[in-house]
This record gives structure tokens, C-alpha cells and sequence, in this order.
């Protein structure tokens, strides 16, 4: 006799992937700007040489500024335009949280045209 076949229980989604933007600093004071779900870890293997090949051999690697910004596409859009921005942009975002509060994609300037 045949045992009733039986269903798999069904998958619960899993939460949707809280998405970061970041910036390392390099042992030359040079932002290298990214995104990730865990920033600390994406540190790691940048300084493990398994990141980024802009950052290798360029440590010690420092985690400057991270945020949070939801979705990838957020994350994606905003590195887009923040690695266009010149360092003195990023060095004030580092160190002036308030800028961030105020964001808006209208907010952050334009690159300049050369």
C-alpha cells in the first residue's frame, strides 16, 4: 500500500536584505566607496585582500562613514553618485551626520561637468 504523499512545509520569506552604503579609508587617507548587507564583514575581506582590487594593498583599511539605506536599488543609485562627488563631499558626509538627515536625491549635488 502506498503512503499519501506528503507536501513540504512552505517557505516563510525571509525579510528583505537591509542594504548599506559605506566608505574605507585607506592608509592614504583615499575613500573607497560601496555597498553591502554587512559593511564590518565587507570590511573584513577587504582587508583579507578578498574585496574590492582597488583597495588591495592599501591597508590598514578603516571603516569611515556606513548607512543604512533600505533596498539595493537605494544602495546602488546613492554609491553611484557619491563615488562621483569629489572627496571634500565625502570627508564632510564623514564628518557631519546632520548632512545625511537632510538627504534627499535632490540633495546631493550634481557632479560637476568637465
Amino acid at each position: 500500500m502506498r503512503e499519501p504523499a506528503t507536501t513540504a512545509p512552505a517557505k516563510q520569506p525571509s525579510p528583505p536584505s537591509r542594504w548599506s552604503v559605506y566608505m574605507v579609508r585607506t592608509a592614504t587617507g583615499l575613500l573607497y566607496t560601496g555597498i553591502s548587507t554587512d559593511p564590518l564583514r565587507r570590511l573584513r575581506q577587504h582587508q583579507s585582500g578578498k574585496g574590492a582590487r582597488a583597495l588591495r594593498g592599501k591597508g590598514p583599511l578603516t571603516l569611515a562613514w556606513q548607512q543604512e539605506v533600505g533596498e539595493k536599488g537605494a544602495a546602488l543609485r546613492i554609491e553611484y553618485r557619491l563615488k562621483q562627488q569629489p572627496k571634500s563631499f565625502k570627508e564632510q558626509l564623514i564628518h557631519s551626520p546632520e548632512l545625511w538627515q537632510n538627504w534627499s536625491p535632490q540633495w546631493l549635488p550634481a557632479p560637476a561637468k568637465t
